[in-house]
C-alpha cells in the first residue's frame, strides 16, 4: 500500500494509486481531472477491474479492501512494475500474461490504459469493468448521494453524475460494452484511515467491456476515460507522450541516472493555471494546489536545473504581475478574484529565484525590464511597511505578524490554536531579506539604476549577528519575538549559510552546521525541531490534530535536504571531501526513490527512526531541491552565481 504511482497531464489532474493495485487514498483514481486548471479537480474514473475467463476459469486480477479486509487479491498475479516514468505492471496467470499501462494525454483531461495480452491455448473473455465517481478529490460518495446516469456509445459508455460536471467517456478499442449498472460498496482506504479521515465508499459500475480472445492470440488494445467526447489515437498518444518525457531529459543534458529520472519527474509539477494563462507550480500530488513560497523555492530545481527556461521566465513574470504592496501571491483562490498575500518570506525567497534564473540564463534584459521594478518595490514596502505587520525595525531587521498569524512555511494552526508562532522577527526571513538586500545591490551597480537601500546590508548583517547568535547552545535563536528570544533548535537558520549571499561568517557558520547535522539532520531532510526539545514529536499520524501538532515540531521536511548539502559545501570550502560527504547525503533517497512514491521524493517523513515518509508522497520543492542540490553540489554541475 505504501508504495504510489503517479501520472499527470499538465493540469493539474492526474492518476495515481498503489503499485499493487489497490486504491488506498480517496485520492486515488485513474482520472482526477482539473476543470479549472489546476484546481477544482474531481475523481471521475477510480479503477478498471479486470476479470479474465478461460474455459470455465476465472482469474481476478482486481486488489480491493474493505472494513472486513481484502477482498480481491489479484496482485498475487503480479509479476512486475517497472515505472519508466510510466507504469506499466505485469501480470501471469495459467498460460495467460497480460501487460498493462497507463498514462494522461497532455494538456488534456484523458487517461489511456493500454493491454497488451498474451492469451495461452483456450478461448478466453477478459471483463474490464469501470469503477466511476464524480466528487471533488478531497470527498467520499456513498450510493444515492449522485444520480448516475449511463448512456451505452458504440464503443463504450457514456457516464454523467453531476450537473455541473462533464460526463467521464469511457471507450475501448476493442470489444463491446455490456451495460449493466450496479456499485461497489465499501471501498476502505486504508492511508485515509491513518490520517483519522473517512476511509469507505462507494462507486457506482456502469457495466463492463467484453474482449474476446482467441487461443494464442496476442491482442493490444486500450480504454481511455475523457471530460471529452473526442476519440484519442491511444497508440499515437503513447508515442507521443513517451518522445515529450524523453525530450525533456534530454533537454536537460545528465547521463547520470539519479537526475535523469528526477528531471522526468519535475515535469509532473509544472502546470497551466487557466485564471493566469502561464504556468505555475503545484505544490504537491496528491492534494496541494499551487503555492508561492513552494513555487519559488522548487523553481531553480524545477525548470533551471532542467533547462526549461521558457516555463522559469513565464513563473516569474506571472508573479511579477500579480505583486501588490511590496508582496507576491501566496495562493490564488480557485475561485478566482484576488490572489491572496499572506506570507513574509515567499516575496523574499522571489530574489533567491531571480538569482538562479540569472545564473542559468544569463537573461539580464528580461530582469532588467520587467523584475527589477518589482524587486524595488519588494524592498520598498519590506522597509515602509506592507501588510500583515511586515515591516523593517530600526535594527534593520524585519518584523512581521501578530498572535494568530501565521506568515512563514511553519503555518500549522488548528482552530484558534497555533501550533508553532511565530510572529515577530524569525532567522529565516533575516537571511532572506539579507540576501535580497545584496542581489538589489549588485543589480542595481550593473543597471546603474538608484539604489536607496545601498548601506542596509552591512547594518541587517550586524544586526543579525549580534541578536541572534545563541552562545550557551552555539547556534541561531529560531525567532525573535515579544517574549525574548526563542533558543528552540530548529532548521529555519540553515538559511543563514546556503543562500546566494550568506549572512553568516565562516566561523560562526561551522558551528551552526554542527549544530543542525548534530541535531536535525534524519536521513531525508531535517527535523523541524530538535528530538531533545519538550514540545518534539517524533511521529506523524493520528487525526488532523495530532498531526498538525507534529507537522513542525520534529517532523522531517525533505525540501531541506536541499539547503542542507548546499550549506554543506560552502561551510566545507567545496573541498572534495564534502563533495563526497554530499552524495552520502543523497544515497538513501535512491532507495526512496523506489519506495514510496515512486520516482518522487515525499513531503514529510517522521522524526524518529526509521523517518517513514508522511503526508504527500510526491511533493514539488522536496523533489527539486534533492535535484538542484545534487546536480549543482554532487555532480558539479549548473550555475551557482551569475556575473
Amino acid at each position: 500500500m505504501e508504495k504510489e504511482w503517479l501520472v499527470t497531464n499538465g493540469l493539474g489532474g492526474f492518476a495515481s494509486g498503489a503499485l499493487i493495485g489497490a486504491n488506498a487514498r480517496r485520492y486515488h483514481g485513474l482520472l482526477v481531472a482539473a476543470l479549472r486548471p489546476p484546481t477544482r479537480r474531481v475523481l471521475l474514473w477510480a479503477k478498471l477491474e479486470e476479470r479474465l475467463v478461460a474455459a470455465g476459469e476465472t482469474y481476478n486480477l482486481a486488489a480491493n479492501q474493505t472494513r472486513a479486509g481484502v477482498t480481491d487479491a489479484g496482485f498475487w498475479h503480479l509479476q512486475r512494475v517497472v515505472v519508466d516514468p510510466l507504469p506499466t505492471f505485469t501480470y501471469s496467470f495459467g498460460d495467460i500474461t497480460l501487460e498493462k499501462t497507463v498514462f494522461m494525454v497532455h494538456g488534456r483531461n484523458t487517461t489511456v490504459v493500454r493491454y497488451r495480452v498474451k492469451n495461452g491455448a483456450r478461448p478466453a473473455t477478459l471483463w474490464l469493468t469501470p469503477l466511476v465517481n464524480c466528487r471533488d478529490f478531497h470527498g467520499n460518495t456513498y450510493r444515492g448521494q449522485v444520480d448516475f446516469e449511463a448512456t451505452p456509445l458504440a464503443d463504450g459508455v457514456k457516464v454523467r453524475g453531476l450537473p455541473d460536471v462533464p460526463a467521464l467517456v469511457l471507450f475501448s478499442t476493442a470489444g463491446e460494452f455490456h451495460c449493466r449498472p450496479d456499485w461497489y460498496y465499501g471501498m476502505f482506504y486504508a492511508l485515509e484511515d491513518e490520517r483519522g479521515l473517512n476511509p469507505v465508499e462507494d462507486h457506482f459500475m456502469p457495466g463492463s467491456f467484453a474482449v474476446e480472445l482467441a487461443p494464442g492470440e496476442e491482442k493490444v488494445f486500450s480504454v481511455t476515460g475523457s471530460t471529452g467526447e473526442e476519440r484519442v489515437d491511444p497508440e499515437a498518444a503513447l508515442v507521443r507522450e513517451r518522445e515529450r518525457l524523453a525530450a525533456l531529459v534530454d533537454r536537460a543534458g545528465y547521463d547520470d541516472e539519479l537526475a535523469r529520472c528526477l528531471v522526468a519527474s519535475a515535469d509532473a509539477f509544472i502546470v497551466r493555471r487557466e485564471s493566469t494563462g502561464a504556468a505555475t507550480v503545484i505544490a504537491g500530488y496528491p492534494w496541494f494546489t499551487d503555492w508561492g513560497r513552494d513555487a519559488m523555492i522548487a523553481l531553480p530545481g524545477l525548470t533551471l536545473v532542467t533547462r526549461r527556461f521558457a516555463e522559469a521566465k513565464e513563473i516569474l513574470y506571472t508573479f511579477a504581475r500579480y505583486a501588490r504592496r511590496g508582496l507576491i501571491p501566496n495562493t490564488f483562490p480557485d475561485a478566482g478574484g484576488e490572489p491572496w498575500y499572506n506570507t513574509v518570506d515567499a516575496p523574499l525567497w522571489y530574489f533567491q529565484a531571480v538569482h538562479k534564473y540569472l545564473a542559468y540564463t544569463n537573461d539580464h534584459d528580461f530582469v532588467c525590464e520587467e523584475i527589477f521594478p518589482v524587486l524595488q518595490d519588494i524592498i520598498a514596502g519590506y522597509v515602509d511597511g506592507t501588510d500583515f505587520n511586515i515591516h523593517m525595525d530600526e535594527d534593520g531587521l524585519i518584523t512581521a505578524g501578530s498572535p494568530g498569524v501565521q506568515l512563514t512555511w511553519m503555518d500549522a494552526k488548528v482552530g484558534d490554536w497555533v501550533v508553532t508562532p511565530r510572529h515577530g522577527k524569525p532567522v529565516e526571513v533575516q537571511a532572506l531579506w539579507y540576501n535580497a538586500l545584496c542581489l538589489f545591490d549588485r543589480l542595481a551597480a550593473r543597471y546603474g539604476r538608484r539604489n536607496s537601500f545601498r548601506g542596509l546590508p552591512p547594518r541587517v548583517r550586524d544586526g543579525f549577528v549580534q541578536k541572534f547568535w545563541y552562545n550557551e547552545g552555539r547556534y541561531l535563536y529560531d525567532i525573535l519575538g515579544e517574549d525574548g528570544p526563542d533558543a528552540a533548535l530548529r532548521p529555519n537558520q540553515i538559511l543563514a549559510l546556503s543562500l546566494a549571499h550568506p549572512i553568516l561568517g565562516p566561523d560562526e557558520g561551522r558551528r551552526v552546521l554542527h549544530a543542525v547535522w548534530r541535531e536535525l539532520y534524519a536521513t531525508y531532510g531535517l527535523r523541524s525541531l530538535a528530538p531533545g526539545d519538550p514540545a518534539y514529536r517524533g511521529v506523524y499520524r493520528g487525526d488532523v490534530v495530532a498531526r498538525d501538532g507534529a507537522y513542525h515540531q520534529g517532523t522531517t521536511w525533505g525540501w531541506l535536504i536541499g539547503p542542507f548539502i548546499t550549506a554543506f559545501r560552502r561551510v566545507h570550502g567545496y573541498s572534495e571531501a564534502s563533495r563526497r560527504q554530499a552524495a552520502a547525503f543523497v544515497a538513501p533517497f535512491k532507495v526512496h526513490l523506489r519506495d514510496h512514491g515512486i520516482g518522487f521524493v515525499a513531503e514529510i517523513f517522521d522524526g524518529n527512526e526509521p523517518i517513514v515518509p508522511r503526508g504527500c508522497p510526491a511533493q514539488a520543492w522536496s523533489t527539486a531541491e534533492l535535484l538542484r542540490a545534487y546536480v549543482e553540489d554532487v555532480l558539479e554541475r549548473g550555475a551557482r552565481d551569475w556575473a
